[in-house]
């Protein structure tokens, strides 16, 4: 597993796709997961920026850890912020055009889409998402 941490700041989503892209090469991803993984964790990474914290600075523990044996990756996101479990928001009604639908939700609704399986914990005042590909 390889571990970093984070500014909960939008201005640091450029180092958190490049730390994912790099880990993501070193593990031979295909293109099309990379895609979904670098969106996946963009839309999460985000979301922490602009709400767990208000208006206090904050951190975001981000690991990645590959499961060769099942041929996945598991990616785990860690913040001390305001508890959200984003699993709890219900999806967006993608039935209807843009312009109808409600803002928001719509990048939670990607990640759950994109990626295998997605789990929230809220322990010891951390925020906990763990995302899993396959690939």
């Amino acid at each position: 597993m390889t571990e970093r941490v984070f500014s909960a700041d939008e201005k640091a989503l450029c180092e958190v796709i490049a730390f994912t892209e790099q880990e993501l090469e070193k593990a031979e991803c295909p293109m099309k997961a990379v895609m979904q993984i670098t969106v996946a964790i963009e839309e999460v990474f985000i979301n922490v920026a602009h709400y767990a914290y208000q208006d206090d600075k904050g951190e975001v523990k981000f690991s990645i850890a590959f499961d060769d044996k099942e041929k996945r990756i598991i990616f785990c996101m860690k913040d001390s912020g305001i508890p959200f479990n984003p699993l709890e928001k219900p999806d967006p009604d993608v039935t209807l055009s843009a312009e109808e639908r409600k803002i928001g939700g719509l990048g939670i609704y990607m990640m759950k889409k994109t990626m295998d399986e997605v789990s929230y914990a809220y322990e010891k005042g951390e925020n906990i998402l763990t995302m899993i590909k396959k690939i």
